[in-house]
Order: C-alpha cells, then sequence, then structure tokens
C-alpha cells in the first residue's frame, strides 16, 4: 500500500499548502522506512465500497502523534473523517496525550481538529532566509 499511501500523501501536502518539495518517488521511499522500521503505523480506512482514508501515527511512551490524517477529496464533507478519528481514539491506548501538526493557513483542518476535540497548545513563528534574487 506504500504507492497509494505516497500518493495520498502528495496530494495531502497539495491541499494543506505544505512546502515539502518531495517528489512522489521519494514519498514512497520515505513512507516504506518510516513504516518498515516500525517507527509509524498506518491505518487504511474503508467504507465497504473503496478505500477512503488513512492515518499515520507514531505512538511514543506519553504520546501519539498522527503525522497524517487524509481522506480521498471526492469523498469530503460526508462524516468520513469524523468516523475514521473516532475509530482511532477507540483503537488508541488511553491516558496519553495526542497530537496533531497543522498548517496556521489550513483554516478547515483547524476546524476539523478542533471539531473532533483537539485543542490549541503551540504556535511556530519562523523567519525564513533570504532567497537568492530577493
Amino acid at each position: 500500500d506504500c504507492a497509494m499511501l505516497a500518493e495520498w500523501n502528495r496530494q495531502l501536502i497539495q491541499d494543506e499548502g505544505h512546502r515539502n518539495p518531495m517528489g512522489l518517488n521519494e514519498l514512497e521511499q520515505r513512507m516504506r522506512a518510516w513504516l518498515s522500521s516500525g517507527e509509524y503505523r498506518a491505518v487504511i480506512f474503508e467504507d465497504g465500497r473503496e478505500q477512503v482514508a488513512y492515518a499515520l501515527f507514531r505512538d511514543m511512551k506519553d504520546e501519539i502523534y498522527l503525522r497524517h490524517f487524509f481522506v480521498v477529496r471526492h469523498r469530503r464533507r460526508e462524516g468520513l473523517g469524523r468516523c475514521a478519528m473516532k475509530h482511532l481514539f477507540e483503537m488508541w491506548p488511553h491516558g496519553k496525550r495526542l497530537t496533531v501538526s497543522v498548517l496556521v493557513h489550513n483554516l478547515p483542518a483547524l476546524a476539523f481538529w478542533r471539531a473532533v476535540g483537539y485543542a490549541d497548545y503551540m504556535l511556530t513563528l519562523e523567519i525564513m532566509p533570504e532567497r537568492p534574487g530577493k
């Protein structure tokens, strides 16, 4: 499933406006490395007719970090994301801090995460280095 997950990761990067410049082959290699190392675990969600979403997370001693969460574009706004998160909340061990990172300009994602129970904790600020020609 790594090829499909890499393609979905590519779409996730596009949809959220992330600066990640990796191509599809690099994303697939990275996904394979994460999953084969056991550092991350992926869950693919189906609705009976098709595969519709995935979550990639890291289960650590005191925290579960949700690195990727993606619902296929043509099935969004149907409640699949909430249903998948409900399943994850039931699956994950209780008593651990649950974290997810969201780009501040991604207002639909911020609204979704707040609606399923996540609360604002930290905002990272940056100054980008000067780029040639600017």
